[in-house]
């Protein structure tokens, strides 16, 4: 397994060298701060193995709570208020988890997480779910001890500037200086982006977030990027939001969700139908509002949902009502989106390919039954 990793981290640092000799011109230091932190991640999964292994769901209900790995504020991901209580569409998979295990979706404790520390956190054990606007990379699912539980957002990466530049399209950013988060999936995608179009750029990167936002907001970069969603919940803590914009390119795929340790496949599996019984329960109209007169219902896919047929609950580990009690608590995920990050909130982002499957976009649960 050690020859395994440093082989890894070995290809790693040497496609980072690769890009070195063979740009021309284009900054990419920041690959290596990203094979650096590629290879922290790496030893700590390899040398901090989980302490929860194979009794996560077990330890949970010992102890009462979820520890669930947040970031340290994205609105309308995963943000606290000025009482402490986090909100969010990352933060209603952690109480949705709560909700199936102990029956009560407030029994959820939140650990604030850099993207540098955030992997480590969940190896060691020190968290239960890091649910923190994470891209599923095949790297990341398969080199750092963790399975990624599913998608809760579809996601790209872009870029956000000031309206003044009078810059209409990414392709213009030549010589631009760029601000970032560390340890991200952003910076190598920047790197390629600006290498592929032959343009030299400079990138200013920062570990928290909120030093990112403030570094942009005080001109210290021309340009802010991170995948689109969170630009848009970022642009809001701007002195001035309505004088930035959104530039219509999107070079990435970034696909946000929940992620467990590698070695627990009841967790996984708990973690996983969790998010299933939102999206299926915003596919049969199944709400907060009507979860109730539901458990009457003559639709036996329905019935099998709300715990009066079948046994799905007892072979995940849950009661028969699991699922009833994730909708009756904290709602399907439509209702989860319209409420965090929807047109009538300050983010204002749209369905788009985050809509249900069966109104054409990509959020598609697994069969219960």
């Amino acid at each position: 397994m050690k020859d395994l990793i440093v082989g890894i981290v070995a290809l790693a640092i040497g496609v980072a060298a690769g890009y070195m000799m063979n740009d021309k011109g284009t900054q990419v230091a920041s690959l290596e701060e990203e094979n650096a932190g590629l290879k922290s991640q790496l030893a700590a999964s390899s040398s901090a193995p989980a302490k929860t292994g194979g009794q996560t769901i077990a330890n949970v209900k010992k102890k009462g709570f979820v520890q669930c790995g947040v970031s340290q504020g994205v609105p309308g991901f995963s943000n606290p208020d000025a009482n402490d209580n986090w909100t969010g569409i990352d933060v209603d998979v952690c109480r949705a988890v709560a909700a199936a295990v102990l029956g009560d979706s407030t029994k959820v404790k939140f650990s604030p997480l850099t993207a540098k520390e955030r992997f480590t956190a969940l190896t060691s054990g020190e968290i239960d779910i890091l649910s923190r606007n994470t891209t599923w990379t095949a790297t990341r699912d398969s080199a750092l001890g963790v399975n990624f539980a599913g998608v809760n957002y579809y996601d790209g990466q872009g870029f956000m500037v000031r309206k003044s530049l009078g810059v209409k399209s990414a392709l213009d950013l030549k010589g631009a200086a760029v601000c970032t988060n560390l340890g991200t999936t952003t910076e190598l995608n920047v790197a390629d982006f600006f290498r592929a179009n032959n343009m030299k750029y400079k990138l200013v990167a920062f570990e928290k977030a909120d030093e990112v936002v403030a570094a942009y907001d005080a001109g210290r970069c021309d340009v802010y990027t991170t995948d689109q969603s969170a630009l848009a919940a970022q642009r809001i803590k701007l002195s001035a939001p309505d004088d930035h914009v959104v530039l219509p390119e999107v070079i990435s795929k970034e696909p946000l969700g929940p992620v467990v340790r590698h070695g627990d496949d009841q967790w996984l599996d708990v973690v996983k139908w969790s998010l299933y019984a939102m999206l299926n329960a915003e596919e049969m109209g199944i709400t907060q509002g009507n979860i109730d007169t539901m458990m009457t219902s003559d639709n036996p896919g329905i019935l099998r949902f709300v715990g009066k047929e079948g046994d799905v609950g007892k072979n995940l580990g849950l009661s028969a009502d699991w699922s009833a009690n994730i909708i009756k608590q904290v709602g399907n995920y439509g209702e989860s989106f319209e409420r965090n990050v929807g047109p009538n909130t300050p983010i204002k982002l749209t369905r788009g390919v985050n809509a249900n499957w069966k109104k054409g976009g990509l959020m598609y649960g697994m069969p219960g039954r």
